[in-house]
């Protein structure tokens, strides 16, 4: 045993010393130049990444992040904008009217390909991502020479790519300035990956030009005009890009809950009709993949929609219909997949649902008249369960419409008046006020009626209502605004007023 014992510690022994003479003779030492070398290799692999046959796993200047994999992402979004940009064969065999011209300041460049190619394929010429090629667009009214004077510049917020602000130009005209924040996320997550500025800026400038682009192809009165465009060098970087457009008031939906009804039908009703037009635009059928309320603002009551970087018209393939689940925060919808391969209608359910559980749900039915409430709720359920497309959706809003506006809405109602009023011509009750909600003044009781009978109504539902005063002013509906009033006591004269005062024994 004890034999046993020594021979397994001198075998033991033996091969340590074996494997160490092995690694002194077989291994190499520790080169400090060698080193140095290779990872001057490694770094040259990262700066060439604009050559096609770079390897897909040579790493950047900083995380570890491919520098070729940042030049197909540049070359991905530049092909994107192309194709958003070139005209359909559809809208010009229809002859469709599309002036296209060169910018007359700073040509609308930035990064090109040689050639267009699939993003799974390599391109056969090198390509630099630094190259450039003009981008033509319609004539726009605004550059370089209207915002280098601006004032009153305030900033407005940011998300993830851009920065938004507020000017003034030539002192009347307000307008919105878009452009990359470097201190958003977009930016600073790509130098973390690749530490490099430049190309990460033309990375993040793509989502404004592809903004751009869409803005000028989608025409309509519910999606925010593009005024101009301005290159001009900023953080040591040349030809930065600032957008401007019409300005706008945020959407805030507190506030839009504060509101009459009629406004926040109006809110709807427009995101409708923009919806529609998405469904059915020169493009194709248009999606908002980042569709919250944030990405929409108020010019003159209507809706408009402001970001459209994150816009898609690319349909869902599929194979069957489990490919076409669409997943959301309380429901999930499974779609048909056609014989085509697309998965029918996804973008138009996308932005419908979108629009159920954002808007409808909260701005339709609340406080709307008594009769038109079964309506709104049968199309809040039904968009809600996507039972509907958008077609079906817009027809029964202009149903409702329809109703409201030509008062059918209060043919059904039995209502008679309890109390006379008395008719007083030319005149107004300058106090007396009381305030009700909601209301379209904020210190006193001003809504919409559809004719007199309507506002007497109103005024008996109120318990401190003893008059009424019929203004000029109309909504965007065509309805009368008329003031209650808690009292006659300071009637005075008013051509473009009437009042009628309730008559108590």
């Amino acid at each position: 045993m004890k034999r046993r014992k020594l021979a397994l510690a001198a075998g033991f022994c033996f091969s340590f010393l074996l494997g160490t003479l092995l690694n002194v003779l077989f291994i190499p030492a520790f080169d400090p130049q060698q080193q140095q070398q290779q990872q001057q290799q490694r770094h040259n692999a990262g700066v060439t990444h604009s050559l096609p046959g770079s390897p897909a796993g040579a790493p950047g200047e900083a995380g570890g992040g491919s520098r070729w994999d940042l030049a197909r992402q540049i070359r991905e979004r530049y092909e994107e904008v192309l194709r958003y940009q070139q005209r359909p064969a559809r809208a010009a065999a229809a002859g469709s009217r599309l002036l296209v011209m060169r910018p007359s300041e700073r040509r609308l460049m930035d990064l090109a390909p040689g050639r267009l190619s699939s993003s799974s394929e390599r391109p056969e010429a090198p390509w630099d991502p630094r190259s450039r090629l003009e981008l033509s667009l319609s004539p726009l009214r605004l550059g370089c020479g209207d915002i280098s004077n601006v004032t009153d510049v305030h900033y407005l917020g940011s998300g993830y790519t851009k920065a938004v602000y507020k000017a003034e130009l030539n002192g009347s005209l307000a307008v919105a300035l878009k452009s990359v924040d470097f201190g958003g996320h977009d930016i600073d997550n790509c130098v973390k990956l690749y530490g490099t500025l430049e190309d990460c800026y033309r990375l993040a400038s793509y989502k404004i030009i592809k903004e751009m682009v869409l803005l000028q192809r989608l025409r309509h009165s519910n999606i925010l005009q593009l005024y101009g465009y301005c290159y001009q060098d900023s953080n040591d970087i040349s030809d930065t890009l600032t957008a401007i457009t019409e300005l706008g008031s945020p959407l805030e939906m507190i506030q839009l809950l504060q509101t009459s009804w009629e406004d926040r039908f109006r809110i709807c009703f427009s995101l409708v009709r923009l919806l529609h037009y998405l469904a059915h635009s020169p493009l194709g059928s248009v999606t908002l993949l980042d569709f919250r309320p944030r990405q929409f603002v108020i010019v003159d009551g209507e809706l408009r929609v402001t970001d459209l970087d994150d816009a898609s018209i690319e349909e869902t393939s599929c194979t069957s219909n489990r490919d076409c689940f669409m997943e959301f925060p309380a429901r999930n919808f499974t779609l048909p997949c056609s014989v085509e391969g697309k998965c029918q209608h996804m973008n138009e359910k996308r932005n419908l649902y979108n629009a159920y559980r954002f808007f409808f749900t909260y701005l339709l039915p609340h406080s709307a008249p008594s009769s038109l409430r079964p309506l709104l709720n049968t199309i809040v359920n039904a968009t809600g369960e996507l039972q509907w497309g958008i077609d079906e959706t817009a027809a029964h809003l202009e149903r409702v419409l329809h109703l409201y506006k030509s008062g059918m809405y209060l043919q059904n109602t039995t209502w008679t008046p309890r109390s006379d009023y008395r008719k007083v011509p030319e005149a107004a009750i300058v106090n007396e006020n009381y305030r009700c909600w909601p209301s379209y003044h904020h210190k006193g009781c001003l809504l919409s009626t559809f004719d007199v009978s309507e506002a007497m109504e109103i005024c008996e539902s109120h318990s401190q209502c003893k008059a009424f005063v019929l203004t000029n002013r109309t909504t965007w509906t065509g309805r009368q605004l008329v003031f209650f009033k808690m009292g006659s006591t300071s009637i005075v004269s008013d051509c473009e007023k009437t009042t009628y005062v309730k008559v108590t024994d």
